[in-house]
């Protein structure tokens, strides 16, 4: 049975992820336009300065703040709402297994787009840029397949909670 508490906060996991969504978007937009974008120096020029209307110079900055975000909102599901799944209905264990195996996966690819993002900074180069485009559609890929299977498999257990799980 849905409770009107539990579904608040499935709800607010999903509008959560709805910013995490847009905001990947908006990331990998940056990321095509620095792919095709300014010539070299222009974008050097641009970092050195650090104009904010620089597209190198926001792309690192933009992307190092989502990396960050990304990284404690899945923290603060590992360490809070995960245990407390795992409380309220432990046959969801494989499920939790997964997701944690998942934000694993993804904080692994945010240390990479970090990296590249860093790497782009020192030296602007074709290749540079592209490791920055793939880093970036590496994460999309997986983080979207990995937010549409928290929603699928989290939102009933969650939407029955009539407040937080003894033992989460």
């Amino acid at each position: 049975m849905t409770n009107p508490r539990g579904r608040a906060l499935f709800e607010e996991l999903k509008w959560v992820h709805r910013m995490v969504r847009a905001d990947l978007d908006t990331v990998r937009r940056m990321a095509d336009e620095v792919l095709a974008g300014l010539p070299a120096a222009q974008l050097r020029t641009g970092v050195q300065s650090l104009a904010a209307a620089g597209p190198l110079w926001s792309l690192r900055v933009n992307c190092l703040y989502y990396c960050r975000f990304v990284h404690g909102h899945h923290q603060g599901e590992s360490h809070l709402l995960f245990p407390a799944v795992r409380a309220s209905d432990p046959s969801m264990g494989p499920v939790v297994d997964r997701l944690e195996a998942d934000h694993a996966a993804v904080s692994d690819l945010l240390d990479d787009i970090q990296a590249a993002a860093d790497a782009l900074v020192g030296e602007d180069s074709l290749p540079g840029r592209r490791r920055v485009v793939d880093a970036l559609t590496a994460l999309a890929d997986r983080l979207l397949v990995h937010l549409d299977y928290e929603e699928e498999q989290l939102g009933p257990v969650l939407s029955r909670w009539d407040g937080w799980p003894l033992g989460g």
